[in-house]
């Protein structure tokens, strides 16, 4: 087996991931405590000061501090050790999830946190059980089996997909969901899942959610996941409560103009609550005030050079396992920040899902951070090389070309006795010899 050496392959620490994924979550603490801020603090102290007058802000910079030990941790093991015990992790993500169902008592209707009291702290389970679904996932498409190429991998998906989607649904978590089968759509597709089988997912699910919204809307249902859906596509109809948040968080982000209003103003909309949970989903309407169309911008572009970046990544490694671990960790984050940006703007339908690195949440922070630094061992621990046979055709065909020695050519006009050695083609040879 003759092995193809790849520049682009070779096993190094991705600094630009990690300080881009740090400057995002320096900005997710001042964002938080602009939105959080008391206007009795006085302006003239120093920034640091002001953060710390946010509990909010102060707590999200503690993880933020505290989060390099869990990048230090993930990335000195080697990724084989969670292809390995995957199952171990995701087995007991789902048995939080079960106790979350059972025993959790629902903040605004959702069932999503584990209390700890003597703390002061709040787990949410099903931020931890997309990363274990996608090493579960990452481990059964590297098989040597096409996914869903037979009952038992149609199977083995299924369950490893549904039962955590079941559980975080009966929650009421509706947002992880729709996150959770979603990265299980990316990676099947990049997985190399037949082109039919993609088709059928996506006809069940779309037919799926066209039946569940008008069953709601036929049976005059009050559910608030299908208010949200109503307040969508009629904002103004429902402006006294389901289309609310919307509508005001487009008005916080249009009063920001092209620069913004700036930080920490008394009387701002961050200040004065007027958006409800600016400092966690509807962030961005906090960071769309402040610093307007430009500081959103580069928000924005800050999360295409991870996204893309991660791409990158992916496409030249190797390793089936670790590529789709990269994959998987790009789909959350794309998902995330997709859903979270277009629902703040009105372009979604609302649902309970943050913005990356920038909404307050020690769970969904320490999840983010915990997907970049699979994506950091992964390519820390790759191998450079890459089988023969893996490679494009047409790149083995250059390779061959490169190694084919030069052809010799004698020039015969200069000897006349060399005439006889042109070649011939054979009919012609055969005439003769006939």
């Amino acid at each position: 087996m003759s092995i193809i050496e790849d520049k682009r392959s070779r096993p190094f620490f991705d600094f630009w991931l990690l300080i881009v994924t740090y400057l995002l979550m320096m900005m997710g603490v001042l964002a938080i405590s602009v939105a959080t801020f008391d206007p009795s603090v006085s302006l003239d102290l120093p920034l640091l000061n002001r953060i710390l007058a946010s509990s909010t802000g102060s707590w999200q910079a503690i993880f933020v501090v505290a989060s390099p030990a869990a990048v230090w941790f993930i990335v000195s093991v080697p990724y084989e050790h969670f292809k390995t015990f995957s199952p171990v992790y995701f087995l007991a993500t789902t048995i939080l999830l079960l106790v979350v169902m059972v025993t959790a008592s629902a903040i605004r209707g959702v069932q999503a946190w584990i209390q700890f009291e003597q703390l002061g702290r709040m787990l949410q389970p099903s931020e931890f059980a997309k990363i274990t679904l996608i090493l579960m996932l990452a481990k059964e498409f590297s098989l040597p089996e096409k996914p869903l190429g037979s009952l038992r991998s149609l199977l083995r998906v299924g369950t490893f997909v549904l039962f955590p989607a079941a559980l975080t649904y009966l929650s009421n978590e509706t947002g992880s969901v729709l996150i959770m089968l979603g990265i299980a759509y990316l990676m099947l597709y990049f997985g190399g899942a037949d082109w039919k089988w993609m088709l059928v997912i996506t006809t069940v699910v779309l037919l799926g959610v066209a039946a569940i919204f008008a069953y709601g809307i036929i049976g005059g249902s009050n559910d608030f996941r299908l208010m949200r859906i109503l307040a969508f596509l009629d904002p103004h109809a429902y402006s006294l409560d389901a289309g609310l948040q919307l509508l005001r968080s487009q008005e916080a982000i249009g009063s920001g103009g092209l620069t913004g209003v700036g930080l920490f103003v008394p009387g701002s909309m961050s200040q004065l609550n007027f958006i409800p949970e600016d400092w966690t989903d509807f962030i961005f309407a906090t960071i769309g005030e402040a610093v307007g169309f430009v500081g959103t911008l580069i928000i924005v572009l800050l999360f295409a050079f991870l996204i893309f970046r991660m791409l990158y990544l992916s496409r030249f490694t190797y390793d089936k396992f670790g590529r789709l671990v990269i994959i998987g960790v790009m789909s959350m984050m794309f998902l995330h920040v997709f859903q979270n940006v277009a629902m703040t703007i009105g372009l979604m339908p609302i649902t309970g899902i943050p913005l990356p690195f920038l909404s307050y949440g020690g769970s969904n922070l320490l999840t983010n951070v915990i997907g970049i630094s699979l994506v950091l061992n992964v390519t820390r621990n790759r191998t450079a090389s890459m089988p023969s046979y893996n490679l494009p055709a047409g790149n083995l065909l250059r390779t061959r070309r490169r190694r084919r020695k030069a052809p010799i050519y004698v020039n015969t006009s200069q000897d006349r006795g060399l005439v006889g050695l042109r070649p011939r083609r054979r009919g012609g040879r055969r005439r003769a010899e006939g």
